[in-house]
């Protein structure tokens, strides 16, 4: 009988210790999960502020452009007129000094041949220099100025 009590004990203790073998590594694993959660948390944190940090320096980069004097206050030595797409102009009207230099921060694609930018107030116009007709009228393009 005292042998039978003995490997009965004997069969529960071996039958326990993978149990409690088997308890430990819970832990590393979540504390692998916890560390996991974390990361993911920084991580989308960083991508948060990383966003934020681009708006505000587009921000300021838009602010420092429209700070830009070269085109603030620009009044032509002729009164204002709508211009559409077919006008012709005089060519006075697109004289080099009514021409600004094309700036890719305008949002309007570079001029082909034969073609400039002219600023009317605050309408950008783009015209054939050949025959001085108006190809596209960008109206209060210079508005926000």
């Amino acid at each position: 009988m005292k042998k039978m009590k003995f490997l009965t004990v004997g069969l529960i203790a071996a039958m326990m210790v993978p149990a409690v073998a088997q308890a430990k590594p819970v832990q590393p694993v979540r504390e692998a999960q916890r560390d996991y959660r974390h990361d993911v948390r920084d991580a989308k944190r960083d991508y948060r502020g990383d966003v934020r940090d681009a708006r505000r320096d587009y921000r300021e980069d838009v602010r420092d452009w429209r700070r830009d004097t070269r085109y603030q206050n620009y009044r032509a030595p002729f009164k204002y007129q709508t211009f559409r797409v077919g006008s012709t102009l005089r060519a006075s009207y697109y004289a080099p000094a009514y021409r600004p230099a094309w700036d890719s921060r305008w949002g309007v694609p570079r001029a082909g041949k034969n073609l400039t930018y002219v600023r009317h107030y605050n309408d950008l116009l783009l015209v054939n220099t050949r025959t001085g007709k108006v190809v596209q009228v960008y109206r209060n393009h210079f508005r926000w100025r």
